[in-house]
């Protein structure tokens, strides 16, 4: 079965975005190995306004990825180059993670990330700190969400540039809700 896995950069103070949307506080490592972490991926699922705004900059869908967009508004007729899914996200999502290949990039925001975390559909969660503090944007999760615990399955931290990489395996549903109180 593929895994969903949520990879995403944050802010110290939990934001993946800028208050308009701006990533440019995001540095980049040169000891990341980013073909060997996109090479883990074969399709990218995002949300509506993450597609948007990739869109807007000239792209919404990554080259050599299938893309996969979860709104309940886009029509799939105005975007042939992805597959628009989410009138039955959970699904949906089932059918995906059940097909042939590699595995899930969640990709984007934390709008999407909280609807699959709390339907249970979210298997890592690989997050890098940013050592900036934003003050304001668009957050990591956005609340109001259910206690999700994890696993820590990875860290590193990289001393030229003070990222810090974690990663995370998200407990299984049955386990989140005996642990909710």
């Amino acid at each position: 079965m593929r895994r969903i896995r949520y990879s995403v950069a944050t802010s110290l103070d939990g934001y993946v975005a800028g208050p308009n949307g701006e990533v440019d506080w995001i540095v980049m490592d040169p000891e990341i190995d980013f073909g060997a972490l996109m090479g883990g991926f074969d399709t990218v699922l995002m949300g509506r306004k993450t597609f948007e705004a990739a869109a807007g900059m000239g792209g919404g869908a990554m080259p050599g990825m299938k893309a996969v967009v979860a709104s309940r508004t886009l029509r799939p007729e105005d975007h042939p180059r992805v597959t628009v899914i989410g009138h039955d996200l959970a699904a949906e999502i089932d059918t995906l993670r059940a097909g042939p290949g590699k595995d899930v990039w969640l990709f984007g925001g934390g709008d999407l990330f909280r609807s699959l975390l709390a339907l249970g559909l979210v298997d890592a969660v690989e997050l890098t700190v940013v050592p900036v503090l934003l003050g304001g944007g668009r957050p990591f999760l956005p609340a109001p969400t259910d206690r999700a615990p994890l696993r820590l399955t990875g860290s590193r931290v990289y001393e030229k540039t003070g990222l810090v990489s974690l990663t995370y395996d998200v407990l299984p549903p049955t386990r989140r809700k005996a642990r909710r109180s």
